[in-house]
């Protein structure tokens, strides 16, 4: 009888007892008082088992000498080993070592050791398998164990924030909000915030959040460039920190101007990642009349809220374009 265990599974001495009950070679003739015996004997030692718990290993086990029919006491064999064969009443229980790739973690009496396991999904080997027990896994880099013992991928912390303690095989990541002055425009459950380029005064057009940073100017970059060109600056940051359905997105994507003046291709398809892949791509090659009218392409598509707060954002851009370089000082600009 063979049995096989995942890795990190262990047997008890309640389980041991019935393995042996099952693979316990017996003589004939039996009879029915016999097994009625044997089974008798498995019970009591299983009831036991469970009363003092494995810290008190039991040593021997009873067995019915299929000779006389008297009982005799046999002595386990230690962990690492399996039974060759029981004792008799003129020999002791015969005791072999688990070859390669088996082990017995108890003092046991079952006619071959157990197989070594196998780590599972998303799980590698902490330690190997010897002779005393079984191997132990746990989750790969990257993954933490929940429920049933399933490894699944650490949580991303969302732009705007950064991981408080980073994932560990049995703990998830744990977030927070970016220190003031500070930001994150990506989800990820590694990289901490960067803190805001600092703006050479009168340069500040639009100061950072936890989301995106600082958007800097020239008086001399003002004479070629519009309030868009710096809105443009934080549109992919923008998408990934407020969170819409995909359907909306969706929307989004599809009403995208192009030079030509038609249509984005089709949307529906996409899932997130493709989406804001399709969203960047347009941005790097929109000119600032463009990138104005995502505000109302953005209330076109349902998502109100998100076309109001990018359109303060371009209100406080080209308001402070129009007083830098006559004021020659910095505007600080509240961020929302």
């Amino acid at each position: 009888m063979s049995s096989h265990f995942a890795c990190g599974s262990s047997y008890d001495t309640v389980n041991v007892q019935w393995i042996s009950f099952l693979s316990f070679p017996v003589s004939p003739p039996v009879t029915f008082q016999m097994l009625a015996s044997l089974l008798s004997t498995a019970l009591l030692s299983a009831h036991a088992a469970l009363a003092v718990g494995v810290a008190t290993p039991l040593l021997t086990f009873m067995v019915t000498d299929p000779i006389t029919g008297g009982s005799l006491e046999c002595d386990r064999c230690p962990p690492g080993t399996f039974m060759r064969a029981s004792c008799t009443a003129t020999q002791k229980t015969q005791c072999a070592q688990c070859p390669p790739g088996s082990f017995t973690e108890l003092w046991n009496y079952i006619g071959k050791c157990l197989r070594c396991g196998v780590c599972g999904h998303n799980e590698v080997e902490k330690t190997g398998c010897t002779a005393y027990s079984n191997c132990q896994c746990q989750c790969k880099p990257g993954y933490h164990k929940v429920k049933y013992d399933m490894c699944v991928r650490h949580s991303k912390c969302p732009s705007g924030q950064q991981p408080l303690t980073k994932g560990t095989p049995d703990e998830d990541t744990v977030c927070q909000n970016c220190p003031e002055g500070s930001y994150s425009d990506t989800a990820s459950a590694l990289q901490n915030c960067t803190l805001h380029q600092s703006c050479d005064a009168p340069g500040l057009v639009l100061k950072g959040s936890i989301w995106h940073d600082s958007v800097c100017t020239s008086c001399e970059e003002l004479k070629s460039r519009d309030g868009g060109d710096y809105l443009k600056e934080i549109v992919p940051a923008f998408f990934i920190h407020h969170k819409m359905t995909l359907r909306r997105l969706r929307q989004v994507v599809h009403k995208l101007p192009s030079e030509d003046g038609k249509r984005q291709p089709g949307a529906s398809g996409l899932d997130l990642s493709e989406l804001h892949a399709r969203i960047n791509t347009w941005v790097a090659s929109a000119s600032a009349n463009q990138i104005r009218q995502l505000p109302e392409i953005l209330a076109k598509s349902g998502a109100n809220s998100a076309g109001e707060r990018l359109k303060s954002k371009l209100q406080r851009i080209d308001s402070n374009l129009r007083q830098l370089c006559a004021l020659g000082n910095e505007v600080d600009v509240l961020s929302f």
